[in-house]
């Protein structure tokens, strides 16, 4: 917790990043929000928030082994790293977590098996990624999903020294020759026991950062992926069924959305045609990687990766980038897998 201020990026990039990350955040609420601040309303809501949101129960299952050992071929490693949205915090089957979701989504699109070790740690903010990445690399992953960016709004890391380390995860990774997936920081605007003033900073801090996040980790040859509000309507119309039961993380519906929007980005990166795609939409097509962040903060499911025009990855805004509104495939609930002994849990990351 104490690293929050101690560093602070010499990279001119990150302060561009910034600049444009903060373009991404809605305007009348944030004034609104940042006038109370004066007033002491800001620190008043965040103590009633603390109280409305219960404390964690129960460490999320464990969902580390094979699944689709019935199809033929070598598995591919998937790994799963950060917060608790990665680890599943909020379900109590197996089955039903993020990384079970995409692991047997994932074998059955590629009809293969698939290796899941999960290292992601409930409250863990991005300074943490440097030990899950550590230990992630020891597995050999073919692919790494990571979720993270909440924690840091909350404690509130300085959105560039967040964005930092999780650079540096990314970097190590795609050094080591695994794809990465990011799913971009949510939306806590959307948490219903938080209430204005302070939801709209949390709005607006959150958009920050997810733009932020999409420009280092492209520029780092990643994909990434903006959850947003986790994919809005739905979960605005249906709080009680799409939030557990803090009513701060994801049900298992919930999960189970937010793995649908991940999937066909992970199926990508890995090489393989998402297939399903609905009727190309005015927000996908080829923009400038800032631009390509600040729209995908505001739009909820946007897949953003590089690109090339005409043989280059830059033009006169920065480098190129690709949006997607990819289809959702369904990842609901499956049967439970069979753990497996070459995939064994790893012990201090529950």
């Amino acid at each position: 917790m104490g690293v929050a201020g101690s560093v602070v990026p010499d990279r001119p990039r990150w302060q561009r990043a910034l600049r444009v990350a903060r373009l991404a955040a809605i305007g009348t609420g944030a004034t609104v929000a940042a006038a109370a601040a004066g007033t002491g309303v800001l620190l008043g809501q965040a103590r009633q928030a603390r109280r409305t949101i219960p404390m964690a129960e129960a460490p999320p299952p464990r969902c580390d082994g094979i699944y689709g050992a019935k199809f033929p071929g070598p598995a591919i490693t998937m790994v799963i790293l950060g917060d608790s949205s990665a680890a599943g915090y909020g379900v109590h089957r197996r089955r039903e977590t993020p990384g079970a979701l995409l692991a047997t989504g994932l074998s059955r699109r590629l009809q293969r098996p698939v290796r899941l070790h999960r290292f992601a740690v409930v409250g863990a903010i991005s300074a943490g990624l440097k030990f899950q990445v550590e230990a992630a690399l020891e597995c050999d992953p073919e692919v790494a999903v990571i979720l993270i960016g909440g924690n840091d709004v909350t404690n509130r890391t300085p959105p560039a020294l967040a964005v930092r380390y999780l650079v540096e995860g990314v970097r190590a990774l795609r050094a080591a020759g695994a794809e990465v997936v990011v799913g971009t920081c949510p939306d806590l605007g959307a948490i219903r026991p938080i209430q204005p003033p302070l939801r709209w900073l949390a709005r607006r801090w959150s958009r920050q950062l997810a733009a932020a996040q999409t420009i280092a980790v492209v520029s780092a040859g990643g994909w990434t992926v903006s959850l947003g509000d986790l994919l809005g309507p739905r979960f605005d119309a249906e709080p009680g069924r799409m939030f557990a039961w803090d009513r701060f993380h994801p049900s298992a519906d919930g999960y189970a959305a937010a793995a649908a929007a991940l999937l066909p980005t992970v199926l990508s990166a890995l090489g393989h045609g998402a297939g399903r795609r609905p009727s190309p939409t005015r927000l996908e097509g080829v923009r400038s990687l800032p631009r390509a962040a600040q729209e995908a903060a505001r739009h909820p499911g946007t897949e953003v990766s590089g690109t090339q025009v005409r043989g280059s990855e830059s033009g006169p805004a920065g480098r190129w980038a690709q949006l997607r509104r990819r289809g959702l495939f369904g990842v609901g609930p499956t049967p439970q897998p069979a753990p497996t002994v070459d995939s064994p849990a790893v012990e201090g990351f529950s």
